[in-house]
């Protein structure tokens, strides 16, 4: 059950947050604008141009003068990789979707089993071969998430079966909004999803920029979404390629950097197994410090780092030999390439 949301934001010198769950919780406490522009209250994040938002029931527009209710709305999904199966697995853990109210476009039969394991009962086919119209026909909400270089002739198949209640979510990275929409055709709602594969667990870092046709209700139905399954962030998508660089493609990077730690410990002695659960429970730890650390508020890691790092301590040490082999040059090319090959399949 999603309850219904009311966020009233007085903007002052501090800022009060209301949100009322009709069906969970209660919540009023001050939140302010932190450093880097957004607003918090104990785990809700909204960033600027979104904190005037909130203020009806979670509806998605189904066309003049009608609506969808995000309880009733079906969810049909073409693509199942890593990205979308994360997202549609993620949906399904959390409980905001059934498995009943979702259906798939896929090729392999190997997905296909994946999804009727998973309690997905309407399967289709390849979407350029009729699975699109079946997405189509079944659903509210379409997630587009096949891979950027096959992405045109699937919206191109797509397209003749839109009607106004559609609202077309695509997870496709470096491909713009303006060309969603000429794939789609005018009128059609699009808003395209940046998330990160570890809204499988629920701990998820989506951000998402709205087309020229979708309004305030439909990010909220997204925004919603996404939420159930880790952080959601409305950006300008200019900003999207930058968003791809560090959350989009950053699991991958966090990912390297757990088992380097992991190796140094068994280098040092540790079974693999010890060195490999500290080593991800530390990231996770660090992690929830600048998210959460001071007062529900982001926290500056340089901050922490330096409260970590005592005078010739153990820790500096091992900052020094991590700054003599350039590892925070690194990890900034490698967000800026990411964020440039973006910027290329767009």
């Amino acid at each position: 059950m999603i309850g219904k949301i009311i966020m009233n934001v007085r903007l002052s010198r501090r800022c009060y947050l209301h949100t009322l769950y009709s069906d969970c919780c209660h919540v009023n406490r001050p939140f302010q604008r932190d450093r880097y522009g957004v607003f918090h209250v104990g785990r809700s994040t909204l960033a600027p141009d979104q904190k005037n938002l909130y203020h009806t029931n979670l509806t998605c527009a189904a066309g003049e003068g009608s609506s969808v209710s995000l309880e009733s709305a079906k969810l049909g999904v073409i693509g199942f990789g890593q990205m979308g199966g994360a997202l549609v697995r993620g949906f399904i853990n959390s409980g905001i979707i059934d498995p009943s109210d979702v259906g798939a476009s896929v090729k392999s039969p190997e997905r296909k089993q994946s999804l009727l394991d998973m309690g997905v009962e309407h399967v289709f086919g390849d979407a350029t071969h009729g699975g699109a119209e079946e997405i189509a026909k079944f659903s509210d909400i379409v997630l587009v998430g096949v891979k950027p270089q096959v992405i045109k002739p699937v919206l191109q198949s797509l397209s003749p079966f839109l009607e106004p209640r559609h609202l077309v979510v695509s997870i496709a990275a470096g491909i713009k909004l303006n060309e969603l929409e000429s794939h789609l055709g005018k009128g059609v709602r699009v808003i395209r999803v940046m998330p990160n594969t570890p809204a499988l667990a629920q701990q998820g870092a989506s951000a998402y920029a709205l087309g020229s046709y979708a309004g305030d209700k439909d990010a909220e139905v997204v925004h919603t979404l996404l939420s159930k399954v880790g952080l959601a962030i409305r950006v300008q998508e200019k900003m999207m390629d930058g968003v791809t660089g560090v959350s989009g493609s950053g699991p991958a990077y966090v990912y390297m950097m757990i088992e380097a730690m992991a190796d140094g410990g068994v280098a040092a002695g540790l079974p693999r197994e010890t060195a490999l659960a500290l080593a991800a429970q530390t990231v996770k730890g660090a992690a929830e410090m600048v998210l959460h650390g001071d007062e529900d508020t982001l926290t500056h890691p340089g901050v922490l780092k330096d409260r970590v790092a005592s005078p010739a301590g153990t820790t500096i040490a091992a900052i020094a030999e991590l700054e003599n082999a350039g590892v925070r040059n690194a990890f900034i090319r490698a967000v800026l390439a990411s964020a440039s090959r973006s910027e290329e399949l767009g």
